[in-house]
């Protein structure tokens, strides 16, 4: 599979594919429900909707749309959805998560459940990506939604689930810049500290299946001409596939100026656990929730196909 460099292919590739049956956890709000309805016209899913079926079927009246012949699991309320949805993905019946009107802690709390979550070990974190205007193929940032202020331990974790969604996008050995205020080691700077381990852990194997190389300032993961000119030759300088924030508050900036003030179109999951996790919000272009749902169809091929070798 060749590296998907688009929104429009990724659409196509997840098209092309089986459609991913998608739990949809307590949709009692038309953005969700509408959302859910649209990826499933596009022919990305097969929805499950997991609420009270009344009030699921008064919302798509309300929206003009019908949710005859869409298979219903009653719940009474949103941590009961979340139970049967993570239920559904743990039993084989679903291949994905999306969360309606339900707090994100209460679907996470089913998801991290010890007697029938999808827990694996591994953090649970978020994976942006994105088509940024001027610049050829795409660019994923981790973590800018999930993980606040984390460890080296964590960030070793949320660049496997990065370097996972990477693959699926076709980009077989990532290359991974950590991002931090400078490219230079800093002992008053704990960032960039991790960084240079986590380069090491890559040097020696044991971070595996990507390129790893930090620390590196911003300019200089993404611009080959800037990297130049501070004289960087690391193979990841200016070739960044994935940027990996330092913490939450960089993460989140970083992903509302591309959107906000870059006009970069873009999407996002949820990762770590055994199914990918749609969280759509209000301020969510129809354009991310439909590129969110193919990113979580295809990163659940990825993974199913992986489980089956």
């Amino acid at each position: 599979m060749s590296a998907i460099t688009g929104f429009p292919q990724l659409l196509a590739a997840a098209r092309a594919g089986a459609r991913s049956r998608a739990a949809i956890v307590f949709p009692h709000d038309e953005e969700s429900m509408v959302a859910a309805l649209e990826a499933a016209a596009e022919g990305l899913i097969t929805p499950i909707l997991v609420g009270n079926p009344v009030k699921m079927r008064e919302i798509a009246d309300e929206a003009g749309l019908t949710i005859h012949g869409v298979a219903i699991a009653e719940a009474n309320d949103g941590a009961q959805a979340a139970e049967m949805a993570v239920r559904l993905v743990r039993n084989g019946e679903a291949d994905l998560l999306m969360k309606g009107l339900v707090d994100t802690s209460t679907v996470l709390k089913a998801v991290l459940n010890p007697e029938y979550g999808l827990r694996t070990g591994r953090v649970l974190s978020h994976v942006a990506v994105f088509a940024v205007p001027g610049r050829s193929g795409l660019l994923l940032v981790s973590d800018a939604a999930m993980n606040i202020a984390p460890n080296l331990e964590q960030k070793e974790q949320i660049i496997v689930n990065a370097v996972e969604v990477a693959r699926a996008l076709g980009i077989p050995v990532p290359m991974v810049a950590m991002v931090c205020a400078k490219e230079k080691v800093d002992p008053k700077m704990p960032a960039t500290l991790d960084a240079q381990e986590l380069h090491r852990k890559n040097e020696t194997g044991e971070i595996a299946g990507c390129v790893v190389s930090g620390p590196l300032a911003l300019d200089n993961a993404v611009s080959v001409e800037a990297a130049r000119q501070k004289g960087i030759s690391d193979p990841v300088a200016g070739h960044a596939d994935i940027l990996l924030m330092p913490d939450i508050e960089a993460g989140n900036v970083l992903y509302k100026a591309l959107v906000f003030l870059g006009g970069a179109a873009n999407a996002g999951i949820i990762v770590g656990a055994s199914a990918p996790i749609v969280l759509t919000s209000r301020a969510d272009s129809h354009e991310t929730k439909l590129n969110s749902f193919a990113l979580a169809v295809l990163h659940a091929a990825t993974r199913s196909e992986t489980v089956r070798r």
